[in-house]
């Protein structure tokens, strides 16, 4: 019994009055004789948790009950909720926009002579280090499920670290059996690898209970698995299992395809992009679109300073992005230099 309880019973006394606003409702007031009631109570707490405490000692005390008002409580599922299936087509298709072959094709050939971080470190070169092909399609997904947030060559270091770590192969019981600590040092380079470390451990479980320890074939039970998202699922298909059945939209496609012009209106977010891009481009250029242009994003088109000056779109015109070269500033004329001299010197 608490100090509080004590001194209701010992030294206070409920008095019950009708109340001025509803004569069908009793008012319980507490009345005290002797003791001061809050010298029990702690001088940390506040107002409101002393004031809380003291109605439902009084309740308790007097038998009385306050109607409280509450959220109704939903009772809980027998089985868990499923997740909404991925998008795969617009209701209405959006138009293809005008001379996207010629651009397409354009940037193609700049490619043809570009050499990109993506070419020789992106995720489809996590397989080439695997023997069994279900160690070689675990660790394409893998590392794409480390290379959100992360750079290409941060990305395939750690996927290098990570298959020492476990003794030359990346397999889902390798990762089961591996401390956690041993998966975190391994890509501690990554962006947001304590999360990511969750979630290559949890996923590799999920994995194991559920798929044969092999990574799906639908993009469904792909975005399912902890860490995965669209383009993540549609990538690993398209890497792992030779399945066509979506564009893998990252931030390089997102925003050089918006640079373009090719969404009417501009696209908010990646998702956005790739439903728009699905709708019009032909289905044998959605595998390739990916590689394209990020390797295109990484070395011309980049973020922040594009190099529109090397870019064929910008001298063609057909780039409503495309940046004028500024103007240098005009160099001063120099002073003239003149010379003093004494005779006879």
């Amino acid at each position: 019994m608490s100090a509080l309880k004590r001194t209701l019973r010992q030294s206070a006394r409920l008095v019950e009055n009708a109340s001025p606003y509803n004569a069908s409702v009793t008012l319980v007031k507490l009345e005290e004789e002797s003791s001061n009631v809050q010298e029990f109570e702690s001088p940390r707490r506040s107002k409101r948790v002393k004031l809380e405490e003291t109605v439902q000692d009084i309740e308790e005390y007097a038998n009385v009950s306050t109607p409280k008002r509450s959220k109704a409580k939903r009772s809980p599922s027998s089985s868990p909720k499923k997740p909404k299936p991925i998008p795969q087509s617009l209701a209405t298709p959006h138009p293809a926009p005008e001379r996207w072959r010629e651009v397409y094709d354009a940037i193609k050939a700049m490619r043809s002579n570009i050499v990109a971080p993506v070419d020789s470190m992106g995720s489809d070169s996590a397989q080439l280090k695997e023997k069994e092909p279900q160690n070689q399609r675990y660790a394409t997904l893998v590392s794409l499920m480390l290379s959100s947030q992360t750079k290409d060559e941060v990305t395939d270091a750690a996927v290098k670290q990570l298959r020492a770590a476990l003794g030359g192969s990346i397999s889902v019981q390798g990762i089961i059996d591996a401390e956690d600590s041993t998966i975190a040092e391994a890509i501690a380079k990554v962006g947001f690898w304590r999360r990511k470390t969750q979630y290559v451990k949890q996923t590799a479980i999920r994995l194991r209970d559920e798929f044969d320890s092999d990574v799906p074939k639908t993009v469904d039970e792909l975005c399912s698995l902890p860490g995965v998202g669209p383009k993540m699922a549609f990538l690993a298909l398209q890497i792992a299992w030779n399945l066509n059945h979506g564009i893998g939209v990252d931030v390089h496609v997102h925003r050089i395809t918006n640079r373009l012009g090719w969404h009417k209106s501009p696209t908010k977010n990646p998702e956005e992009t790739r439903l728009n891009l699905q709708s019009w481009l032909p289905t044998e250029l959605h595998p390739e679109i990916n590689h394209l242009l990020v390797g295109f994003g990484q070395m011309v088109c980049l973020p922040v300073g594009p190099k529109c000056g090397e870019c064929t779109l910008s001298l063609a015109g057909t780039c409503p992005s495309a940046q004028k070269p500024k103007a240098g500033k005009l160099k001063k004329a120099a002073k003239p230099v003149i010379e003093v001299s004494l005779e006879g010197a």
